[in-house]
């Protein structure tokens, strides 16, 4: 097919797409294209991609965190995201029993000093209803609880008088029944000071949109603070949800960088993320209002949490701290030191030994050994404020006179013209449509190799038209573009998608990694994609070379990469055209025989473009395998249309990687 027949296909595409499939247009007309694509697979020019390169971005975003991989059931537990003032609104809380019944409202009585707000519940009536009075939490969106399963409740009670109270865990139906899928009672115990309180709950059945009920049938007043309710077969019993961390940690992650993003800035700097107020007993965290995506958060997922989840991915903690600059506000530079102060207890509770300050607040939380955090960013996308300059070189210099061997991370882009000042690596975020990020595969080509290091810390396709909630497409352009990043690993050392998760229920930015609810979840196909580069990070990079009329439509790499058992060269390559390739893959220099019995192909691809992944089809557009037995040094093969492909040819030889 000539030239102007690409484009007529090109053309057809761009208005055809949403009614009639391109590809299957193309196909009807036999419409192909040839393409050689020759690979050096000798060490004569090979080269060690850095072991970091490709891994994880959290925000707490989405509802990522509060009401997603943390497992916390219940939604302001601590009853302070009302604010300091009272009476407050104790939101997602709810009433049960008339107002005759019942008179709830919030006071400064707590027993915590950091989160004063406690709930008083005075029940008013004599002959109360049968199912009693009191209040309610349905969690996000409604709690999952599951038949089978055991769900531990603590919670700090406090009444002058002897205490009848019931936990629940009911059901909301349509009809307006509640069935009762576990209880348990609190009686006979001195709760005349605040005592903590702590009940197992069994459930019975399954409900995706269960509740909590705390309720009574005695007169009187009680009062009721810090109330948890989680999952007891979390995540290493870590706190985190299982079915999540499985799809992070099939990523291969080698990095976490944490906990944001804007989360880290707020739009006013009492908002902002501040470490110290997320570690120590979960009870004294007063949590926090995260005014840039709009919810409360009460700080379960904590600092520790987050060097914990790194620890448990395997991955390497990136602490992104405060610079001392919000949305709105910044901290001038001769008034900056109460803040490095605080960066440096942060690295202390990290790093320090278990007889120093911060570090026996870690040891006492279950965690002597330290955590090696080896990487900082001073700030998040501050380049351009009006402090960050001065504030980063006093950040900078007193981290590397503490902690020399810490790798300090810019905000400032040094992709383009060298940084103004020291720095290890650089942050680089990019947010394109897929067009731009397809062409940006050679982006980094023209970046200087020497100074700082590039940290792709955030990258997507997220224009609307594009990207969708997660399509085919935007997947499609990612691919190309993380090719481009193995190409220069080099001076590229460092990526991660952005964002990482969405609670469907709660949007705030789309499309994302993985989308999930209460009870489901599933990837985009910018999710599945991720997993073909699942192996690059410390694989060994090889040069090739398309020839082809139709090669700006392609975009291919090849490394070398084993398991615990084979070594592998992996031969990616993306054909963003509506037109299948016939393809002749040529490797020289091979250093062992390939396999053909171990060897295999898989491919992400659909009927169009602008497929998505959803609750009711997570598998339309995911990674297929197959067996490849033509594979040899020289192969023919055909690259379907809108598609990713990885053939893996199996090496006789394990230890290629390590001999580089």
């Amino acid at each position: 097919m000539g030239s102007k027949e690409v484009y007529y296909c090109a053309l057809l595409c761009s208005f055809l797409l949403c009614s009639v499939s391109c590809k299957g247009l193309a196909e009807e007309l036999g419409w192909t294209q040839t393409a050689l694509l020759d690979v050096d697979a000798s060490w004569r020019l090979a080269r060690k991609i850095p072991e970091t390169l490709f891994g994880l971005f959290f925000e707490e975003i989405n509802n990522a965190g509060a009401g997603g991989i943390w497992a916390e059931l219940i939604s302001n537990r601590g009853f302070e995201a009302g604010g300091p003032q009272t009476p407050s609104n104790i939101e997602p809380w709810g009433i049960i029993g008339a107002e005759s019944s019942i008179y709830v409202t919030t006071e400064r009585v707590s027993c915590f000093s950091r989160n004063i707000i406690a709930l008083r519940m005075e029940v008013l009536c004599d002959n109360c209803p049968d199912v009693g009075v009191g209040i309610y939490n349905r969690g996000f969106w409604g709690m999952n609880i599951e038949e089978g399963k055991t769900y531990s409740l603590v919670m700090y009670v406090r009444s002058l008088e002897s205490v009848e109270l019931i936990a629940s865990l009911t059901c909301p139906k349509p009809s307006g029944a509640l069935p009762i899928m576990a209880s348990a009672s609190i009686m006979g115990i001195d709760t005349s000071n605040w005592t903590k309180v702590e009940l197992q709950l069994f459930a019975q059945e399954t409900c995706r949109t269960a509740r909590l009920e705390l309720t009574t049938s005695k007169k009187g007043v009680i009062w009721v603070d810090q109330v948890s309710l989680m999952p007891l077969d979390t995540y290493k019993g870590h706190g985190f949800r299982k079915e999540l961390i499985q799809m992070l940690l099939d990523l291969k992650p080698r990095f976490l960088r944490f906990p944001g993003g804007c989360f880290v800035e707020g739009d006013r700097l009492r908002n902002a993320f501040r470490w110290k107020e997320t570690v120590g007993p979960w009870e004294e965290r007063p949590g926090h209002y995260g005014d840039v995506w709009n919810y409360w958060t009460d700080d379960g997922l904590g600092y520790y949490e987050f060097l914990l989840l790194a620890e448990d991915l395997g991955a390497a903690p990136i602490w992104v701290f405060n610079a001392g600059i919000s949305h709105s506000e910044a901290v001038d530079t001769t008034i900056i030191a109460p803040f490095i102060k605080d960066v440096l207890d942060g690295l202390e509770f990290a790093r320090g030994s278990e007889e120093s300050t911060w570090g026996s607040v870690r040891a006492a939380m279950g965690h002597p050994e330290r955590f090696p955090l080896k990487y900082v960013a001073i700030g998040n996308e501050d380049c351009d404020k009006k402090f960050y300059p001065g504030n980063y070189i006093k950040f900078y210099s007193a981290i590397r006179e503490t902690y020399p061997d810490i790798q300090i991370i810019s905000n400032c882009d040094g992709s383009s013209k060298p940084l103004e000042h020291p720095a290890d690596l650089y942050d680089y975020h990019v947010y394109a449509s897929a067009a731009e990020l397809f062409l940006m595969k050679n982006y980094f080509d023209r970046t200087s190799r020497t100074g700082a290091k590039v940290f792709v810390s955030e990258y997507a396709v997220n224009q609307q038209k594009d990207a969708g909630q997660g399509s085919l497409l935007a997947s499609l352009a990612e691919a190309a573009f993380l090719i481009g990043l193995e190409k220069n690993s080099d001076i590229v050392h460092m990526a991660s998608y952005a964002p990482l998760l969405v609670n469907n229920n709660n949007r705030g930015w789309n499309p994302d990694a993985i989308v999930f609810n209460s009870w489901q979840q599933y990837g985009t196909p910018s999710y599945w994609m991720q997993t073909f580069f699942s192996e690059s990070s410390g694989a060994v990079i090889h040069p090739v070379a398309i020839t082809s009329s139709y090669s700006d439509s392609l975009a291919a790499s090849a490394i070398t990469w084993q398991d615990d058992k084979n070594s592998f060269l992996r031969i990616k390559i993306v054909n963003s055209g509506c037109v299948a390739v016939n393809l002749t893959i040529r490797a020289v220099g091979l250093q062992a025989v390939v396999n053909t019995m171990g060897s295999r192909v898989t491919v992400l691809t659909s009927s169009n473009l602008l497929d998505e992944n959803s609750f009711s089809n997570p598998n339309n557009v995911v990674p297929v395998p197959s067996e490849l037995p033509n594979a040899a040094e020289e192969m023919q093969v055909l690259v379907r249309p809108y598609s990713l492909t990885s053939f893996d040819l199996a090496l006789d030889q394990h230890d290629l990687v390590a001999k580089i």
